[in-house]
């Protein structure tokens, strides 16, 4: 057998995710590429890894067993890589950091000159909503996790990065009477909303309910990038945080519509479990943070003070 290192990621890959197309997505690399490396894989051994039922891969019992193989054998190559760059000096080992989705627009600027002072260091950083978030946090599987609003129930520390400001935002403003209330206004126009378990979502239905308004619910959506490209083929309002259009203002694509109430204000906080014991590059990097973000903020979210 000759199978190569790469390989073995590509079908641990496909196991865990169930999916060629996933597989390609999470390792940034062509389908068509999956699939060859996946071929020539399998052709390796006499018993099948997986069977393809109508357009579904499934893994076989023989694969998966190949899987937990290979996930030993990745992780061998990473402690041996490691315990070189160590015995050089390096700081070395993984930061695994879950974020809400919003927070790809934010989480990248504070992790960018940490990770080029540090190249012995692995960044897993998972994407996702606030309840998947949270649940990485409770179930101790992150060494940090990045949310617009705080978990309740959780003992937990945090370090404020920046603030999240959240505005009524449209692409076509002509129809909107300027005169009416905040009440009013919000009660006639079709609103997009993110899906339940969304930090945006708990922050606008807990302004609705403060204000005590009763909304039109246009529709629901399962990722800001979603709403954006409602909001910009005019199907509706949202109220949206500012961190993700940035772009569209400057472009005049979309346009903030100035109500009294808004912006809800919060903040992107970095959150870790009480009393859970870092790790050296957790540690390094929460030292890192609390030395750099003053500045990071001021070279690269200087922008967010003009709204």
């Amino acid at each position: 057998m000759n199978y190569t290192l790469n390989q073995l990621k590509i079908f641990l890959r496909i196991a865990q995710t169930g999916s060629v197309t996933k597989a390609a997505e999470e390792l940034h690399l062509t389908q068509p590429a999956v699939s060859i490396q996946l071929k020539n894989f399998q052709e390796q051994f006499d018993i099948p890894l997986t069977e393809v039922v109508g357009r579904k891969i499934y893994i076989t019992d023989f694969g998966r067993e190949i899987a937990e193989a290979a996930e030993n054998i990745i992780n061998q190559v990473h402690a041996i890589n490691y315990k070189t760059l160590a015995y050089k000096g390096q700081l070395t080992g993984r930061l695994k950091i879950s974020i809400v989705s919003t927070g790809k627009y934010v989480m990248p600027y504070f992790l960018a000159d940490f990770m080029k002072q540090h190249s012995g260091i692995e960044l897993l950083m998972d994407v996702t909503n606030k309840n998947k978030v949270i649940d990485n946090l409770e179930n101790n599987e992150v060494d940090f996790s990045l949310v617009s609003v705080l978990p309740d129930g959780l003992n937990i520390e945090k370090l404020d990065l920046l603030q999240n400001k959240l505005y009524l935002v449209g692409s076509n403003l002509s129809g909107i009477e300027k005169d009416l209330k905040t009440k009013e206004l919000l009660g006639y126009l079709p609103l997009i909303f993110r899906e339940k378990g969304s930090g945006t979502r708990q922050s606008m239905e807990s302004f609705f309910e403060r204000k005590n308004i009763l909304v039109l619910k246009k529709m629901e959506l399962t990722s800001n990038e979603a709403v954006k490209q409602a909001l910009l083929a005019g199907l509706g309002y949202s109220i949206m945080p500012l961190i993700g259009i940035r772009n569209e203002l400057h472009n005049k694509e979309l346009q903030i519509i100035p109500i009294k109430g808004l912006p809800i204000i919060t903040n992107w906080s970095l959150v870790w479990l009480k009393g859970k014991k870092p790790s050296p590059v957790a540690k390094a990097f929460l030292n890192y943070l609390k030395q750099e973000k003053t500045q990071i903020v001021h070279d690269k979210f200087s922008w967010y003070e003009q709204y």
